[in-house]
């Protein structure tokens, strides 16, 4: 039989929800640069904006929920730019902007922080 410590099993659950994060971050970026080369317009760019919504809100319960373990400042710093991401991607959306670089950039910056 196998015996694995608790602690064992909980690096490994963290190891694995971050890959899974830097996935879907992955996921996202493909489709930002997709709709960045198709344009606001088209259809690239509701799906993009539409999934990154969803994984953003996501990001965001997550880190605001009470037993999420990351420090409270990172937390918050994490929050404020996820607000500005749902902010922007929602001005792309309204034709308000085509700022799908800073989208990029951020998502980039977050994915490669999950190491």
């Amino acid at each position: 039989m196998y015996q694995f410590s608790y602690a064992d099993i909980q690096t490994d659950s963290i190891a694995d929800a971050k890959d899974r994060e830097r996935q879907v971050l992955d996921r996202s970026i493909e489709l930002l640069i997709e709709a960045r080369t198709a344009g606001v317009d088209s259809f690239k760019s509701i799906e993009a904006i539409h999934f990154s919504h969803k994984v953003w809100t996501t990001l965001l319960e997550d880190l605001a929920n009470p037993d999420n373990e990351l420090p409270k400042e990172l937390r918050a710093n994490l929050i404020s730019i996820g607000l500005w991401v749902l902010r922007e991607a929602e001005n792309i959306r309204q034709g308000t902007s085509n700022n799908f670089d800073g989208l990029i950039e951020i998502s980039q910056i977050i994915r490669d922080g999950l190491q």
